[in-house]
């Protein structure tokens, strides 16, 4: 199982960070203006991801601190963010067709980020 964080170019010189598994990217960040805030984005994650609540949003629940958060579409589909102790929103996963997926991937996210290589594509 290949988990690794990506580091891309985006446009106007910025950058973004991409964690995937094989080919298929699961989580991705905003744009930054600096690649040094790129990697602060993937170490942040790797240190606190682990540890993290999980808030569904569906269910009305809240959080605090580092969190992910379960959240559902105006079309029933469901997907995840991570958001800082900030309250900022550091990575957002895709639409997932049911629950179970979307929590999946914060499963994995929890599980395999930590040690997950770091490649820089720029």
């Amino acid at each position: 199982m290949a988990y690794k964080f990506k580091i891309v170019e985006r446009k106007n010189d910025q950058f973004g960070v991409q964690f995937l598994y094989n080919a298929e990217v699961m989580v991705w960040s905003e744009s930054y203006t600096s690649k040094a805030s790129a990697k602060n984005c993937i170490e942040s994650l790797k240190k606190h991801a682990p540890e993290a609540s999980s808030v569904d949003l569906s269910k009305d629940e809240t959080g605090s601190g580092y969190r992910f958060v379960l959240k559902k579409s105006k079309d029933g589909q469901f997907h995840v963010t991570f958001v800082a102790s900030n309250g900022e929103t550091m990575v957002q996963s895709e639409l997932y067709t049911s629950k179970a997926s979307a929590q999946n991937c914060v499963d994995s996210c929890k599980k395999n980020m930590p040690g997950a290589e770091v490649v820089d594509e720029t």
